[in-house]
């Protein structure tokens, strides 16, 4: 038990109290410390009785004061200050196992931490924890939680997910909410698996639970080429995609009245499925589910035609530019009438909108953040780019410096000859890079 103290922030309660780097935590107020939940719970009193051993293996204590929540400034060799949770499932939409061989390491771990639900937003599916694990979440108070549901059914459950547990840790999900955990879930959505009677059960026992389930995000399975020896699956067809958007936005009627609170969504990608209008602004209330796709487009819509309004009351003259918007084929029409509006106001810019084939992962991913550096050089090799290639910033991994496919950005830059600007998905940053400001 305890872990290793990599080093001390300069100035922090623990660095003017003689707590060195090398030294094990062991305890907090006479609780063991295990990894960074125990850590961050512990640590936010004022008075902290904090138990150490150094590396000669003899313990001490250290009492100090600071002010409540005030970090301690203790750093460790991993952020979790433990082992990350791998998944113990074999789901038969799972996207990783649809992962071309030859890629980075890094894209074919499955996590299953409950720990990066709460610290990042990543999403668990609780068959990781025991009883214990439960207590200890409810204890701590560490809300909310997301969660991969993907049906309320617990044979369907434990037939998709493939773990004899996947059914028994729905309970987990009934003890959170209970306890005042609220969760956020997600249904990945498969035809002939979970849709139809199966999601009207699972929207049904999601709602028994209560206000404490904040949200519910309804997504379609994602499909690669690289499906040789896994389940057999398909993408929706467009009534298919309808049908789906008129059971979501029926319970979201429901939820609305019982709760106060819509609840349950369908992603973005239903309703171009399906060829129907995004839902209006208000629709997502406060978009709890940007991450998996819900109301994305909307907001972007929203923020952009803000963004134009500010920039004509305000009189701004861009100087004469081209530029180029790569994306995927959802975001495409939209893009496309977000470069029309700009040239309308703007003659002197230009921007042209590339759609960008998924030819790596396979045409049925449409996303633009699953396109590849590759596919970009190969589609808009010899074409007309301008002075710069706007990509979305979500195309690049976190650090912005490499595709999905190990590609840089630099090197597209090399083969296109010019610039490649990541953007964030905000409707402000998108309208400043399209006129260059």
């Amino acid at each position: 038990m305890g872990v290793w103290i990599k080093q001390v922030e300069s100035g922090s309660p623990a660095q003017r109290h003689g707590i060195e780097a090398g030294e094990k935590l062991l305890e907090i107020n006479g609780h063991p410390i295990a990894d960074v939940l125990d850590y961050r719970f512990y640590m936010t009193e004022r008075r902290l009785r904090i138990l150490l051993q150094r590396a000669d293996g003899k313990e001490r204590m250290v009492r100090l004061r600071k002010d409540e929540y005030e970090d301690l400034g203790l750093e460790f060799e991993t952020y979790l200050m433990d082992k990350q949770m791998g998944c113990r499932n074999a789901c038969i939409f799972c996207f990783v196992d649809q992962m071309p061989p030859g890629m980075r390491k890094s894209l074919y771990f499955k996590d299953d931490d409950t720990r990066m639900s709460f610290l990042f937003g990543n999403y668990t599916t609780l068959t990781n924890l025991k009883e214990g694990d439960i207590r200890r979440i409810i204890k701590m108070h560490i809300s909310p939680i997301n969660i991969s549901v993907h049906t309320m059914n617990p044979e369907l459950r434990v037939q998709m997910m493939k773990n004899p547990f996947a059914g028994k840790a729905l309970d987990f999900i009934k003890m959170l909410t209970e306890g005042g955990i609220k969760v956020n879930t997600q249904i990945v959505l498969c035809p002939g698996y979970n849709d139809g009677e199966e999601l009207e059960y699972s929207l049904q026992e999601l709602a028994k639970l209560g206000p404490n389930v904040q949200s519910i995000a309804v997504v379609p399975v994602g499909l690669t080429k690289y499906r040789e020896g896994l389940t057999t699956l398909r993408g929706f067809f467009p009534q298919e995609a309808k049908e789906v958007l008129q059971t979501m936005e029926r319970w979201g009627d429901r939820f609305l009245k019982e709760y106060g609170a819509r609840t349950a969504y369908a992603s973005d990608e239903f309703y171009i499925l399906a060829e129907q209008p995004f839902p209006d602004y208000d629709f997502y209330e406060d978009f709890a589910q940007l991450e998996n796709g819900v109301g994305m487009m909307t907001l972007l819509q929203h923020d952009f035609a803000l963004a134009l309004q500010e920039a004509l009351a305000q009189g701004v003259q861009p100087a004469a530019r081209e530029a180029t918007i790569a994306t995927g084929v959802l975001a495409y029409p939209m893009m496309c009438d977000f470069a029309q509006r700009v040239q309308q106001h703007f003659p002197q810019v230009r921007v042209r909108v590339k759609k960008i084939i998924n030819d790596f992962f396979g045409h049925t991913s449409t996303v633009a953040g699953l396109s590849t550096g590759q596919d970009l050089i190969a589609q808009l090799k010899g074409e007309t780019v301008g002075q710069q290639l706007l990509i979305p910033a979500n195309m690049l991994r976190h650090e912005q410096d490499k595709f999905l496919d190990d590609v840089t950005p630099q090197q597209v830059e090399e083969a296109l000859g010019v610039p490649v600007v990541p953007v964030e998905n905000d409707g402000f940053a998108l309208l400043d890079a399209m006129l260059g400001m």
